[in-house]
């Protein structure tokens, strides 16, 4: 799966459409294997991400846990603190 692809899930404050909108984005490009879709696919490409966004807002708003929120800003740091680990 593609690692741009981040949990949304149980966080604090919930994960935004944008956010959203970027990972059905990121799913669309693996998916068709294209960053960019030629003219003649834009509109299924746009159409899959607004399809896929739709779907990922309605699971995400569904889902229960009896687990607090989690913070954004502490899974970034600790995001970064595996990256420089990892590339240093």
């Amino acid at each position: 799966m593609c690692r741009n692809i981040k949990p949304l899930f149980n966080f604090d404050p919930p994960a935004t459409d944008e956010e959203i909108h970027d990972a059905a984005l990121q799913f669309v490009r693996k998916l068709s294997g294209a960053t960019k879709p030629s003219k003649r696919n834009e509109v299924a490409f746009e159409r899959a991400v607004s399809s896929i966004a739709t779907c990922a807002r309605e699971l995400l708003d569904s889902l229960e846990t009896s687990q607090p929120p989690r913070d954004r800003e502490e899974v970034a740091a600790k995001a970064r603190e595996r990256s420089a680990i990892r590339f240093a």
